[in-house]
């Protein structure tokens, strides 16, 4: 499969009320996430965007569209797309969700949790392993914050996050503020969440906000980073070590200095990990 440049340090989620500022200011963000799905099949001023993004920094490419976790077949015209963004613009890193977003082609716009059992575990593996095949690369999953559970399941989510990590063969991309919004509403120890995650395969971890609705917390990555994501982060690098990190922000979305001070917070740990390893 297809090795790339490693990436490291702080980067931030391009979204387009940045196009302009990052194009004229260029600031020293080390690399750029972007919302593949909002380019694929797209031509004319969104492509050039892409191509000029890519040609300034490295990129991360992540998506919704896989729906790793559904029983539809893989859509295989969405994965050709995203092989030929993968081959034209050489991002550093793959990711997607696990979850599913649909069924019998109907889609929703909720990454959906899945069943924590053993044929679960098995069928979202096999999907896996079928889409990197397919695009010739490994690609990071990324655990998704959840707003219900299943009577069925039969393990925990971070045990079924790790073994199909490890049936698939694939990367993790942990975001931090899920851990915590989903351990707050289905009250298990977020701690002892990342005890679980497969240390090895942690290629990228994300920040963001969350929105406190009373009895549970809703994942709308519209505000700063809330102190008790910052502390499980700290706490995620003190076990892991450093790892690339995004800052995500994707509603109400403020000027990039507001986004480039929460990297500075991130960098500020990262930073602290390496001299203690050092």
């Amino acid at each position: 499969m297809i090795a790339r440049n490693p990436i490291s340090g702080v980067g931030i989620g391009l979204r387009a009320e940045h196009y302009e500022y990052v194009k004229r200011e260029k600031p020293t963000t080390p690399w750029f996430e972007v919302l593949i799905d909002n380019y694929l099949g797209h031509g004319g001023q969104i492509q050039q965007h892409l191509r000029d993004f890519s040609e300034l920094y490295p990129l991360t490419f992540h998506g919704v569209g896989m729906s790793l976790g559904s029983c539809d077949p893989l859509n295989k015209n969405y994965l050709g797309l995203l092989k030929k963004a993968i081959n034209t613009y050489q991002p550093a890193l793959i990711s997607d969700h696990l979850c599913w977003t649909g069924f019998q082609n109907e889609y929703v716009h909720d990454l959906l949790p899945m069943p924590y059992t053993e044929e679960a575990a098995q069928h979202v593996a096999d999907r896996i392993i079928q889409a990197q095949d397919y695009l010739n690369t490994q690609i990071l999953i990324e655990n998704v914050s959840s707003y219900m559970q299943y009577r069925t399941s039969e393990m925990s989510e971070a045990e079924f996050v790790a073994y199909v990590c490890e049936l698939a063969d694939c990367h993790l991309l942990l975001d931090i503020n899920n851990i915590y919004v989903s351990a707050f509403n289905h009250q298990f120890d977020a701690k002892e969440y990342l005890a679980l995650m497969p240390e090895n395969r942690i290629k990228e971890m994300h920040l963001a906000g969350y929105e406190e609705q009373g009895d549970y917390l809703l994942d709308t990555h519209g505000q700063t980073i809330h102190a008790p994501v910052w502390e499980l982060y700290h706490e995620a690098i003190k076990r892991f070590g450093a790892r690339p990190t995004l800052i995500e922000w994707d509603n109400d979305i403020p000027e990039f200095q507001v986004l480039q001070q929460e990297a500075n917070k991130a960098e500020q740990i990262l930073d602290r990990a390496q001299t203690h390893a050092a």
